[in-house]
């Protein structure tokens, strides 16, 4: 908890969806670094850290207080616990605020950061924390009026972009700045929210809050007198908390945004073009049991100039009279999977898209205990679909993998991007499992399956085929944009719609129609 905007109005967020704040956690520049107000932290906001004693009283909840005695020494896209990082600080203050309190999850205020939600959801994951970021990738122009309307009552504390002086600025609220900081958006880029590091807030009084903070004295600090972009910020010299008047009820904050593309006119037909055409040909047939013969169905392709190669028909056989366990025959086709794609002089990080395909969601868990251990950091989008498998099978396994190092163009040399968010947020589903939303190499973005899950609950939306239809190529229109923002439906080579009866065909079609005529005419 930093004590700025976005802290404040995640947690607002969190208690709307139904989570309980119980504690606040803070980390500040170790005492004997000689910086006592400004740290320049890739992870943490350090202004202002002074005055952070005072929340604790405010929303009245316990505070933890750790130092930052590390510094950014693993910046890349993937982070591993490193001793000497900061992030471990927040990983020994997380620890210790489990244990005393039993908290389960983390209110995280990332809005664009892949830096910062990257580390903080590796601290999550080694605690067994759920981190909710509801305020990732949302549009910050609005996100930005939604929090003035909601009674965000903060300052700027900190300035640091062209365009912002801390003569004129620094002291302001969110309100009094508001139309200069969309103007400077609109002219300049300047992230309207101070994402890019711009501008830092301090907190005053939000509906959260039981007692408001008064600034009585401050002084202005240039960190860096730069001609084109001055670095300066606030030191608060005298500040005392003031009772506020009951509140009449529970605070509102502003519609959820997972529903706001959901309504009636996006997700029900318009005019006749967009009614679902019965003259579109499909062809339906219906496999029988047993009709398949897996143990003739492994294949592999040889390695492409380009360094794809394909692996095919990885299958667990699953006898229960033999004697073996649902977890014997998984670990024993992983194992198989891993012997072919050694001798290929490929290893299972290389995997970059899975196609899972189960007997049974039932035993879907078992896989999965199986399939985590197998692929961890960085695991490989995937499409799991539960479909009609042979008697003694208990799942069958298609991959792609791709080695870089193998090609000659320069293009295929680099590291591979991988998006793998595990927030739960108004974004798009989190990626609670072992695998990423989207993996990108060269020019090519491999995306995971999606199916309609509204993001802020985990649950499948309502109301059949046409809003499934609809939430799903969301999801999918969403990933794809954060992977590459200019990317859309329209630049996709080929897709795979999986439906539970054959009667939605026309349906699903129409609506992915619709979607690319919606994209033409943008």
């Amino acid at each position: 908890f930093s004590g700025g905007k976005d802290s404040c109005y995640n947690m607002m967020q969190c208690v709307a969806a139904g989570h309980q704040i119980v504690a606040l956690a803070n980390l500040r520049p170790a005492e004997n670094t000689g910086q006592t107000d400004e740290l320049d932290s890739y992870m943490y906001q350090t202004v202002g850290h002074h005055a952070i004693d005072l929340y604790a009283e405010a929303l009245d909840l316990p505070l933890y207080r750790g130092f930052i005695k590390g510094t950014s020494v693993n910046t890349g896209r993937v982070y591993t616990p490193c001793q000497e990082d900061e992030v471990e600080d927040l990983y020994h203050l997380m620890k210790l605020v489990k244990d005393k309190e039993g908290v389960e999850g983390v209110s995280v205020g990332a809005i664009l950061s892949d830096y910062q939600r990257v580390r903080v959801e590796d601290v999550c994951r080694r605690l067994n924390l759920q981190p909710l970021a509801y305020l990732w990738r949302r549009n910050q122009e609005i996100l930005l009026k939604e929090m003035i309307s909601s009674h965000i009552q903060a300052i700027i504390i900190k300035v640091a972009a062209f365009g912002l002086d801390p003569d004129e600025h620094l002291g302001k609220t969110l309100d009094e700045m508001e139309p200069y900081l969309l103007k400077l958006s609109e002219k300049y880029g300047v992230h309207a929210c101070g994402e890019g590091g711009e501008y830092e807030t301090f907190t005053l009084d939000c509906p959260l809050f039981k007692k408001k903070i008064v600034v009585d004295s401050d002084k202005v600090v240039v960190h860096s007198a730069d001609a084109f972009a001055p670095v300066a910020y606030l030191h608060f010299l005298k500040l005392h908390l003031e009772n506020k008047a009951k509140a009449s009820g529970a605070f509102l904050v502003s519609r959820c945004s997972c529903e706001l593309s959901c309504g009636n006119e996006d997700i029900f037909p318009l005019s006749e073009e967009d009614e679902p055409q019965e003259h579109i040909p499909v062809t339906w047939k219906s496999l029988k049991q047993n009709s398949l013969d897996f143990n003739k169905t492994f294949g592999r392709s040889g390695r492409s100039l380009s360094g794809y190669q394909w692996f095919s028909g990885i299958t667990a056989h699953f006898h229960p009279s033999r004697g073996k366990s649902p977890q014997e025959a998984a670990k024993e086709a992983f194992s198989s999977l891993q012997a072919n794609v050694t001798s290929e002089g490929l290893q299972l990080k290389d995997i970059i898209l899975v196609h899972l395909y189960v007997k049974s969601m039932k035993d879907f868990n078992v896989i999965n205990s199986i399939y985590v251990a197998e692929f961890d950091l960085c695991p490989p989008a995937r499409v799991c679909v539960e479909t009609l498998l042979p008697d003694g099978v208990l799942f069958c396994i298609d991959c792609l993998a791709h080695k870089g190092d193998v090609a000659a163009d320069n293009e295929f040399r680099g590291e591979k991007l991988v998006m793998h968010v595990q927030s739960i947020s108004h974004w798009a589903p989190a990626s609670i499992g072992p695998y990423s939303q989207s993996i990108k190499v060269g020019d090519v973005l491999y995306c995971a399956g999606q199916i309609a899950l509204v993001p802020c609950t985990m649950q499948l939306v309502s109301g059949g085929i046409w809003p499934e239809a609809v939430v799903s190529l969301r999801h999918v229109e969403r990933v794809l944009e954060a992977m590459s923002q200019k990317t859309a439906l329209h630049h996709i080579i080929t897709a795979s719609c999986y439906v539970t009866d054959s009667k939605h065909i026309p349906i699903a079609r129409s609506v992915w129609q619709k979607k690319l005529r919606e994209r033409t005419k943008v």
